[in-house]
């Protein structure tokens, strides 16, 4: 089949309701629901809200694995997620887009003072 992730997310629990699957579950169905349609751009916002850390390490696993078909605009809960699952990385505050850069650069040398604050946690 096309594509592995779609057959084993939406076969696994195909004749139960949404509502009896955990929350990871369901936000995985909700991912895996849009491949179909095979989409340019995937924007997850705040995937993880909510979830306990194993359902958050698996969908993040899922972004990792489908990073490399899609583009994922992700718009994380937390700064350590975006640094985890981000290749590149945009700081934005109050709706102005502050700086932008590679992940791996924007969390180990930023550019701008608000940036690093907030990376810091001297922010606010």
């Amino acid at each position: 089949m096309k594509n592995k992730f779609v057959i084993e997310h939406l076969t696994l629990h195909l004749h139960e309701p949404a509502v009896t699957l955990s929350g990871g579950q369901q936000q995985r169905l909700c991912i895996a629901r849009v491949l179909p349609l095979e989409p340019e751009v995937i924007l997850l916002d705040e995937p993880t809200s909510g979830l306990d850390p194993i359902s958050t390490g698996k969908v993040e696993a899922t972004i990792q694995e489908l990073k490399e078909r899609y583009t994922i605009v992700l718009v994380p809960h937390s700064i350590q997620q975006a640094s985890r699952t981000g290749d590149y990385t945009a700081f934005f505050l109050q709706g102005e887009l502050i700086e932008y850069a590679q992940g791996k650069t924007i969390f180990t040398n930023p550019k701008d003072r608000c940036t690093e604050d907030y990376i810091t946690g001297r922010f606010g």
